[in-house]
């Protein structure tokens, strides 16, 4: 099993957008070749991801989902009424590639970006590198620990 961490913007998808699908769902959009090859070559089922809701305050990690299905073409690539249409996709769906993910958990709290930052052992986690630009990223098992432990610390 590896481990993720999967950013969006909560006003378009966030984590309870996630939660009242009540089911598995496509994780759309994502237009980057170094994400769509995590998707192509990494994404299992039964892959555990954070749900990092960015660009908004505080971001931070809001909880955690399961991949169900590795990545498939995305069909928004194809529409033209999407915004994540993409008029030189082949037919062959091949450019660009969407898991599916299921809800897990909700923490009660953000773990805001400062947290992590300041957290001993989150030191290289690619989440608070600078420059750092990917909306999908590895997390290592130690990491994954590390955060969740941060999550559960106050229950």
């Amino acid at each position: 099993m590896r481990y993720w961490l999967m950013k969006s913007e909560p006003e378009t998808y966030g984590i309870d957008h996630l939660i009242k699908k009540g089911g598995p769902d496509i994780w759309e959009g994502c237009r980057n070749y170094t994400v769509r090859n995590f998707f192509r070559d990494d994404f299992k089922p039964g892959d555990m991801a954070f749900f990092y809701h960015s660009v908004c305050n505080p971001a931070g990690i809001a909880g955690t989902m399961r991949i169900t299905r590795g990545g498939y073409p995305d069909p928004t690539q194809f529409d033209p009424k999407s915004k994540y249409f993409d008029p030189k996709a082949p037919l062959d769906g091949s450019r660009w590639l969407a898991p599916d993910v299921e809800f897990v958990e909700k923490f009660d709290q953000i773990i805001t970006l400062a947290d992590l930052k300041s957290t001993p052992g989150l030191e290289d986690m690619f989440v608070v590198r600078k420059g750092q630009r990917l909306s999908v990223m590895p997390v290592t098992p130690v990491e994954w620990e590390i955060v969740m432990n941060l999550a559960h610390k106050n229950q």
